[in-house]
């Protein structure tokens, strides 16, 4: 894990959710000697939702009545921590695995001035990008178990570790309920943890070059990604890429990335896992240093199998302000937001020739850097469409069909007689 400090921006500041302030909560919970009752999600199945695999008795306890030592956080924190519950969020869970790697990104999304003993009032909050934006979203600590007291939902491997399980409340909060976490894309959850910008490779027709991508990702990038089936592999299920290695064979090299199963078990069997023979081809030093022979949901597989059993690729690069590099310098965001009302700024598909130009544009102009004769030909430019709810449940707002598309103005025409097609 890397352990460089990272906060948001001033500019960036979280904006409380809902109009919950965590610090004015805290204070008042404090002086009234009550602990804090969340009125806005409260301790009821609207708040669960429609799941099928929901035990008949459901009740509400805070973690001080499940265990005698509750503890919010550890300082080694890791992808081992939590276990999925009832709830089919694997591409939460798989996206959560990904940011245990990076304590600096950690310590955003789950602040570190909180804890079951010092100030505590039955109270928590917890940090996420959502659409342009830090949210700040508050949640008291009552969660949802069965009649032995056993959590429905993320549980984590300490008993007495609350973290991951109300992260998964403060989000679920954040969808509408622990039913709208179901169904998902690692890439959403991704971006609503870092503010990052993801991009999706389809492994169908990968790109030549898949293996230095996932290098160059590596080092400050998170990964994810969709399994095709096969071999011990879970059909359609989110996985969270957790390195990737070349390793020295007797024969040569191989290049190998390692998986891991937010379930916390069911591997690949193919080669390179736990039990495969392939691991006698290394040296006996390599070997220690990469093979692990634990059931415990992560495994390794060759970049060839990779590319034959994964559906997609899920890249999240993360924004100027939350990387770890000294070079941040190099890159620039912007972002724009508008709203596209059906009068002349929808015009439709590109095959519409007669109204497509009627869409909203956005003029994009690219400027000569600091070095631009070092790296004239290595400007890179990423564009990322985000589409916003219009339900406050996630599951009840299916997202309309949206796109973008990007053209290069040619030298020769001035901006200045491109029509912006914005007027309504």
């Amino acid at each position: 894990m890397m352990g460089h400090h990272c906060s948001i921006p001033q500019e960036n500041k979280p904006k409380p959710h809902q109009g919950q302030d965590y610090q004015t909560l805290l204070e008042r919970c404090l002086r009234s000697k009550q602990l804090f009752v969340d009125e806005t999600f409260q301790a009821k199945s609207s708040s669960i939702g429609f799941l099928k695999k929901l035990p008949p008795h459901v009740e509400w306890r805070r973690p001080r009545d499940l265990v005698k030592n509750p503890q919010l956080f550890a300082d080694d924190a890791s992808r081992f921590d939590f276990q999925q519950g009832l709830a089919d969020n694997c591409w939460f869970l798989a996206a959560l695995t990904s940011i245990t790697f990076h304590k600096n990104l950690l310590n955003i999304v789950v602040p570190r001035n909180q804890s079951f003993k010092k100030n505590y009032a039955g109270i928590f909050h917890f940090q996420f990008w959502r659409f342009g934006e830090w949210v700040d979203v508050v949640v008291d600590d009552r969660l949802p178990v069965d009649k032995d007291g056993k959590l429905l939902f993320l549980s984590s491997a300490s008993k007495n570790l609350f973290w991951a399980a109300l992260l998964e409340k403060a989000y679920a909060k954040l969808c509408g309920s622990y039913e709208d976490l179901e169904i998902g894309l690692v890439s959403e959850a991704l971006v609503d943890f870092t503010g990052g910008i993801s991009m999706t490779i389809g492994l169908r027709q990968e790109p030549p070059d898949l293996w230095q991508i996932m290098l160059r990702a590596a080092n400050s990038c998170l990964m994810g990604c969709q399994t095709r089936s096969g071999n011990g592999l879970v059909p359609g299920h989110a996985y969270t890429v957790t390195e990737v290695r070349m390793v020295t064979c007797k024969s040569g090299t191989a290049n190998l990335v390692r998986l891991r199963n937010p379930w916390g078990k069911t591997e690949w069997k193919g080669d390179w896992s736990d039990s495969s023979s392939k691991w006698d081809e290394l040296s006996e030093k390599e070997r220690r240093l990469v093979q692990k022979e634990q059931k415990d949901g992560e495994f390794w597989m060759s970049i060839e199998d990779f590319r034959a059993q994964i559906e997609e690729l899920v890249i999240c690069r993360l924004t100027p302000a939350l990387m770890f590099q000294k070079n941040v310098k190099e890159h620039t965001v912007s972002m724009q937001i508008g709203k596209k009302v059906v009068c002349s700024m929808a015009g439709g598909r590109i095959n519409y020739t007669e109204s497509y130009w009627k869409n909203p544009q956005y003029r994009l102009k690219i400027l000569l850097g600091d070095n631009v004769k070092k790296y004239a030909n290595s400007c890179n430019v990423l564009v990322s469409l985000l589409q916003k709810p219009n339900h406050k449940h996630r599951n009840k707002s299916p997202p309309l069909y949206i796109g973008i598309s990007i053209f290069k103005v040619p030298p020769e025409v001035s901006f200045s007689k491109i029509s912006t097609g914005t007027d309504c």
